[in-house]
């Protein structure tokens, strides 16, 4: 995990602060947006699959109800799942949500020559980022919680749609 977290961290680093530098205050704003979601989601995966009781899966696996043999094997994995989705994908993105209010106070304050004004700005735009965070993630947390197993049997279900599943599905089958 170590290893997969820095360079994940590495590489969405560099382009986030080469494409948020690029593009401006609105758009790194909403690149905030969309990382703080992701983080959002990710930690509320990473909730609900520790949450989530093997046993409903169990029953779900013998009636055959789609996502439930890939969220069995999440919920047996939980600590990794959890370990991925709210450490390594969800602190990156608190990382970059942290870069693109970086790139939104440089662009604001580049022509600003009141230090004091600069560091408002700064303090406004962490406190922010850091209070839509926080919002998001605990409301999130309950819903979660009480949810787990449908959430995992969602995510299963979405994760057996998915390209990659099929794929590897069938090259298990030849």
């Amino acid at each position: 995990m170590f290893v997969v977290s820095i360079c994940l961290s590495s590489l969405f680093s560099l382009l986030s602060q080469s494409v948020l530098n690029a593009l401006g205050a609105i758009v790194a704003g909403i690149m905030i947006l969309i990382f703080i979601f992701i983080s959002v989601v990710f930690d509320m995966i990473g909730i609900a699959v520790t949450s989530s009781e093997e046993s409903f899966f169990e029953e779900k696996v013998l009636s055959d109800e789609p996502g439930s043999r890939v969220g069995l094997k999440l919920c047996k994995h939980s600590e990794k799942v959890c370990s991925f989705c709210a450490d390594v994908v969800g602190d990156i993105c608190g990382i970059l949500s942290g870069a693109g209010g970086a790139c939104i106070i440089m662009s604001i304050s580049k022509n600003l020559s009141s230090a004091s004004i600069v560091i408002l700005i700064s303090t406004l735009v962490s406190s922010l980022i850091a209070g839509l965070t926080i919002l998001f993630k605990a409301l999130m947390k309950g819903f979660a919680i009480k949810n787990a197993n449908q959430l995992i049997l969602k995510l299963g279900k979405l994760i057996e749609k998915s390209f990659f599943y099929k794929k590897r599905k069938k090259s298990l089958d030849n």
